[in-house]
């Protein structure tokens, strides 16, 4: 999908000359996978423009024996990079959408959001055998609380297994560690042209992505005149009104890496749909509702879908696995 949008925004007359951008990355081979879709695509449409790639450390690539839920909240992958922005010492800076906390520091702006890949999460199994059919017991690795409970409420007697890392070390442990089944995101696998690993690619009504999950976020200095018209080349409306309106129902609830919430939305013929969930760690308790409306309402779906969520026990789930965090 990306590539096709990459065809299509080359077409636009560029609207700066000369100069060079300075993009802040990850290190890890998606990161610079998505840095790099990002670089040929501003490179496509201003050909006069030197772009370059900085790697910046985040305080997630360096804790890596830790669960995510335990290390801290949302911006464990980000915030080392957004501070680069704030000083100047990058220009723009391109995250997983995944990644991004709810609120963006004062000074920043999401600049653009590309079409979207691939939403959903798939398994990846060492027997090719799928969710469904994998025996009692089953050792799946993951490190998302979003994941593993939903994986426990359909199957409650599967065992998780904690799992960080890059997405080849994750692929390796499937191997190393004796597990028999990992969760990954599925546009992470595509990106790395890994799509012949895939065992399966997981259902909604089993696996609800996390929120912005597929997408990338182009992040950039608000009122910038240099980068943000070079920037609103790549921005794909659709992709931004349903991702939008699933960040709206994230900040509402205000959630973090230890509150197992997802949320998915789609623009069709009925116009935007959002699906949005709320579960207990253990998967016991799941409370689940979508919303539909008019996509220019997206992100008013999106704070309305949270609180009918919250008028159905979800604020109790919250509040309990915020005290829990405290811990």
């Amino acid at each position: 999908m990306l590539r096709v949008q990459r065809i299509q925004l080359c077409r636009v007359r560029p609207l700066m000359a000369g100069g060079t951008l300075t993009i802040g990355t990850r290190g890890s081979q998606l990161a610079l996978w998505q840095a790099n879709w990002v670089k040929d695509a501003i490179r496509g449409c201003h050909p006069d423009l030197t772009v370059e790639l900085t790697i910046i450390k985040t305080k997630g690539d360096k804790i890596l024996d830790v669960p995510l839920a335990k290390v801290g909240g949302k911006g464990l992958f980000v915030k080392e990079i957004e501070e680069a922005l704030l000083d100047g010492r990058i220009d723009l800076a391109v995250h997983s959408m995944k990644d991004m906390p709810a609120d963006i520091p004062d000074g920043l702006c999401v600049g653009a959001i590309p079409r979207r890949e691939e939403p959903r999460d798939v398994l990846i199994t060492r027997n090719r055998m799928p969710f469904e059919q994998l025996k009692p017991g089953a050792r799946m690795g993951t490190s998302s609380l979003r994941r593993s409970a939903q994986l426990l409420h359909m199957r409650p007697d599967i065992t998780i297994v904690p799992l960080r890392g890059n997405l080849d070390t994750r692929l390796k442990k499937l191997e190393s560690e004796s597990l028999d089944a990992i969760v990954l995101a599925a546009a992470g696998v595509l990106r790395l042209g890994l799509g012949d690993r895939i065992t399966q690619t997981l259902d909604e009504s089993v696996m609800l992505p996390a929120v912005g999950q597929g997408a990338l976020c182009i992040e950039i200095r608000e009122n910038d005149p240099r980068i943000a018209p070079v920037v609103a080349l790549l921005d794909d409306l659709s992709t931004r009104r349903v991702v939008m309106g699933e960040r709206a129902f994230l900040k509402r609830l205000e959630g973090g890496c230890q509150v197992p919430i997802a949320g998915h939305g789609r623009i069709d013929g009925n116009g935007y749909t959002l699906t949005g969930l709320v579960c207990d760690v253990d998967g016991s308790h799941q409370i689940k509702q979508s919303r539909t409306g008019p996509e220019t309402r997206s992100e008013q779906i999106g704070l309305e879908l949270a609180e009918a969520l919250l008028a159905m026990g979800a604020g109790e789930i919250l509040e309990r696995l915020n005290a829990d965090a405290q811990y």
